[in-house]
This record gives structure tokens, C-alpha cells and sequence, in this order.
């Protein structure tokens, strides 16, 4: 699946910036980790960074500007520390609000992510795009404009479903998941005048792909689903190509407002190679 991301010229890096630097990856929670999952598969060696702020969850209820300054001073804080290359926000709200600041703010690339609805409209057949995003990132004039440029022609259906970051949470963690939830995004568009005619739906959250089995039962046949995870992976190694790295130690998970981590969040982490959980 292919995406819209967000970048500028990159700056150069960095004078301490050596093979050790890792890339920053930065989410609400734990959708980031769909973007993980990609970035391994072309940057096998890069060392990573997770960041998942999950005392700010959740981000699609707060307002612009708590998001914004929120972000900022935590990305500002953990570059400070850890010197990262890059550092990637993989997080749609975060990054159709905040990304601005941020990049006015460090002085490294920064990679941002926004709903796929450029590729959804290249996809469709039936001409009508459902989006499932948070409440935040769903109201976004950064929205409306990718709706005017790339799907003018096209008929695009919003709907918030903050419960599926819950739902995407309480997966991870190996708990029993809210199908209530599924089912009622799926409704909900569904509803809408011209719902009946989705064949493509965009998911506008890096926690909805962690989903996209469940969401595909509740939709039924003949819908098929964009997100933007390899489109970011393609980003960061398009702006690290034929930089060195050395991974000189096991990659780490950062969680915010935490001095424990709770087992289950561990465990799901260490399948992803994050064999390290600390506080921040």
C-alpha cells in the first residue's frame, strides 16, 4: 500500500550523528509500531527508537493546541537526549497538527504522515472512499485540501472512531478485543448517504491497521483498505540512503508517565524487537 507523507529537505545531520544514531519513531501509542514493522523490513540494521507518549492518549479528543505543544516539547526533549537521525511522527494526528512546529523547532528530518486519500482515489472503482480517523485528524483542513486536490471527483465519507485506538491497544496487549467497536465504524459509513458504495477506506490512523482482519469481517468482501506504514518506511529510507549504521545495543521503547511498564505492554513490545521498555 503506498501513502502520502510529509517532509521537507532534510537539513544535514547532525555533526555528532554516527552509525549508532537511531531512528525516532514517535506515536500517541502503539500504532507506530505498524510503521516499525516496515521500516525493518527495508532498514534491517537501523537502530530504532520507539517513542509511544500513552500519558497523552488520547490525541483525538485534545484540542490543536494541546497537541501541538504537547509533541513538540516531548520530541524537543527526547532529541536533546537521544541525538536521533531522524525522527519520524507516526501519527496521523500528530502530524497534520504539530508537524509544522516540530520541524520548526529541531534541526534533523523529520517524517510525518497524513490519510492516504491519494492512493484511495487512485484505487477506487465504485468512486466512493469511506475514512476512518480520530475526531482531531478527521476535522483537519489539511484533510479537506487532500480531499479537494486528489478525490475533487470522488465521494469521501468520514467517520471519528477514537474506540478503535482502545480496541488496537487492548489487541496488542493480547486482550480481548471491543468488536462492538468494529462493527459500529464499519455501520457508521455504511449509513452515510452513498455508504452502501465503499470499496475503499482509508485508514487514517497507525492504530487502525493493527485491525485491518477485524475490519475487513465487518465491511464485507470487495472493500480493500490503504494506510500509510510502507509509504513512511519508503520515506526514511529515501532520507538515510547510504548513511552508515551500527546497532550497538538493543533497540528501546520509550512510554511516558510510566516508572513501570506493565507486563503485557513488554511482551507485545519484545515481539517487536523492542527489547528494552523505559520510562520517560
Amino acid at each position: 500500500m503506498t501513502s502520502e507523507t510529509l517532509s521537507a529537505p532534510p537539513p544535514a545531520p547532525a555533526p555528532h550523528a554516527g552509525p549508532a544514531a537511531p531512528v525516532l519513531l514517535f506515536d500517541s501509542g502503539v500504532g507506530g509500531l505498524t510503521v516499525l514493522e516496515e521500516v525493518r523490513k527495508l532498514l534491517p540494521g537501523a537502530p530504532v527508537i520507539y517513542a509511544a507518549d500513552t500519558a497523552g492518549l488520547p490525541y483525538g479528543s485534545k484540542t490543536e493546541a494541546q497537541i501541538a505543544a504537547r509533541v513538540a516539547g516531548l520530541l524537543g526533549r527526547m532529541t536533546e537526549r537521544f541525538h536521533p537521525r531522524l525522527v519520524c511522527i507516526a501519527c496521523n494526528t500528530a502530524s497534520t497538527i504539530a508537524l509544522g512546529m516540530v520541524r520548526d523547532v529541531l534541526e534533523v528530518p523529520i517524517v510525518g504522515t497524513v490519510p492516504a486519500i491519494k492512493p484511495a482515489a487512485a484505487m477506487t472503482q465504485t468512486g466512493v472512499i469511506g475514512l476512518l480517523g480520530t475526531e482531531a485528524t478527521i476535522r483537519q483542513a489539511y484533510v479537506d485540501r487532500l480531499e479537494h486536490e486528489f478525490a475533487a471527483d470522488k465521494l469521501l465519507l468520514r467517520h471519528a472512531a477514537p474506540a478503535l485506538v482502545d480496541a488496537a491497544e487492548a489487541k496488542l496487549r493480547g486482550e480481548p478485543v471491543d468488536c462492538a467497536a468494529i462493527t459500529g465504524a464499519a455501520e457508521a459509513l455504511r449509513a452515510m448517504p452513498g455508504g452502501e458504495r465503499i470499496d475503499t477506506v482509508v485508514l487514517a490512523c497507525t492504530h487502525f491497521p493493527l485491525l485491518e482482519a477485524e475490519l475487513s469481517r465487518a465491511f464485507g468482501p470487495g472493500v480493500r483498505f490503504v494506510h500509510g506504514a510502507q509509504g513512511i518506511a519508503r520515506q526514511i529510507a529515501r532520507l538515510t540512503e547510504g548513511q552508515e549504521w551500527a546497532r550497538q545495543a538493543p533497540d528501546r521503547a520509550l512510554v511516558t508517565g510510566r516508572t513501570a511498564v506493565p507486563d503485557g505492554y513488554g511482551a507485545m513490545l519484545k515481539r517487536y524487537g523492542l527489547e528494552r521498555v523505559e520510562g520517560f
